[in-house]
């Protein structure tokens, strides 16, 4: 899904998040939340995250413009290859609890290199 070592995705508003096509069905998710597959490949497309009502994580390489979103913070370094980093500007050994989660994303509105 992404050609490379890298789990991407987005964090939107869940009144900004429209399934244009297709049916997805729920699958496990490690937290609590709801992961949404493709009923076809299986592939994860999105995921309603538990402890941030009205959000949901949407996979950008599925976008149509994902190319123009680079990485802001990457999660779980610390279990990543030592040489493959994403580039993002932030970097968490794990992933932060989720009131420094809520944080980060009003610092990636205020983030210079931001699209759009």
């Amino acid at each position: 899904m992404t050609a490379g070592p890298y789990s991407l995705s987005a964090l939107y508003p869940e009144e900004n998040f429209e399934l244009l096509a297709g049916e997805t069905v729920v699958g496990h998710c490690n937290s609590a939340g709801q992961h949404n597959f493709c009923t076809k490949c299986f592939s994860w497309i999105f995921t309603r995250p538990g402890g941030i009502d009205g959000m949901v994580n949407i996979r950008t390489p599925l976008l149509e413009r994902a190319a123009e979103l680079p990485p802001y913070a990457e999660f779980f370094r610390g279990e990543g290859l030592p040489s493959m980093g994403s580039g993002a500007p932030l970097s968490f050994e794990s992933a932060p609890p989720v009131d420094e989660f809520l944080k980060l994303a009003d610092a990636y509105a205020d983030w210079d290199d931001r699209p759009g």
